[in-house]
């Protein structure tokens, strides 16, 4: 089975995935966010083993991207350190794909499928 929550981080500068991107996913619980599982990007600019099957729960959760990082390995740095997505989850029997398309001054997200 594959992870509930997955994700696909694409260099819309470079016009490929964006491999080496660190990713942290996180729930609130009571007012606080706790780290659920952290990643790397593979040459893909996938993270394959974000949330165990099985453990999706309904709430709010956060992706965070660490695109600084990642702009500066590519020799441009960017404006944007971090990428925090928060979004909801509401049913448990869904994939939920939050894909992040970068450039060194600019993001944009949706949920994918």
């Amino acid at each position: 089975m594959k992870s509930p929550i997955t994700t696909h981080v694409l260099d819309t500068a470079k016009g490929g995935p964006a491999a080496g991107v660190r990713i942290t996913l996180d729930r609130l619980n009571e007012g606080v966010f706790e780290v659920l599982s952290d990643g790397v990007t593979d040459d893909d600019g996938r993270v394959a083993d974000l949330l165990a099957p099985g453990t999706l729960e309904t709430g709010t959760y956060r992706i965070t991207f660490f695109v600084g990082a990642y702009h500066e390995t590519q020799g441009t740095p960017g404006f944007y350190p971090e990428v925090p997505v928060l979004f909801e989850i509401r049913a448990t029997d869904e994939h939920y794909h939050v894909p992040l398309l970068i450039s060194p001054f600019g993001f944009s997200t949706y949920r994918g499928s």
